[in-house]
């Protein structure tokens, strides 16, 4: 069962549930949905995220993404490495689902996570890593308000071919929107 923690008009965001297990390895183990997501190299980094054996002093903050209109499960986002004393953490999002790809979930997803990330755990930044090569990707960050801030040339190697890493980040004096702050009004005014 999914849960409507943070809600938008696409998508919302629940919290992660045993019976997601079985969504989350696939898309873990779709070439065509991991590879262009996955930066850093890793294996399966939503099933060990979702199984706990992520080290529990990195504070991560993971949620499943519903579609609002059919309640499914499409993919999944994180906030990680979250670090309370300098208020920053690292995102990352993955719509595993391909017929949801490019119709605006994930920048939506994005949106209801930065959200939480600036309004209930306060941070002060968001930072991303994205390949070069992903530009429906670059698109929609910089949509949703993230700023280019380096580059790693040449960080990974797939199927032989060293690919560029841009790095981006979004700061809590950027962001407005907030659905959170919304919920904050209404419930003061009561």
């Amino acid at each position: 069962m999914h849960y409507r923690r943070l809600a938008g008009d696409l998508c919302y965001l629940s919290p992660r549930a045993q019976e997601d297990l079985p969504l989350l390895k696939a898309w873990d183990n779709d070439l065509e949905v991991i590879l262009p997501a996955s930066t850093r190299g890793y294996a399966t980094p939503a099933t060990s995220l979702y199984t706990g054996t992520v080290d529990a002093k990195r504070f991560e903050h993971m949620f499943i993404i519903v579609d609002s209109a059919t309640d499914q499960p499409i993919g999944w986002c994180a906030l990680m490495g979250v670090d309370p004393i300098n208020r920053r953490a690292h995102l990352a999002i993955l719509i595993g689902e391909k017929p949801y790809w490019g119709k605006g979930y994930g920048r939506e997803a994005c949106h209801l996570l930065l959200d939480h990330g600036f309004n209930i755990l306060g941070l002060q930044s968001v930072e991303l890593q994205v390949f070069a090569f992903n530009k429906r990707a670059i698109r929609c960050y910089e949509r949703l308000g993230f700023r280019t801030i380096g580059r790693r040339r040449k960080a990974r190697v797939l199927a032989g071919k060293a690919h560029d890493v841009v790095i981006m980040d979004f700061l809590a004096e950027e962001f407005d929107e907030s659905r959170i702050a919304a919920v904050v009004e209404r419930t003061a005014a009561s």
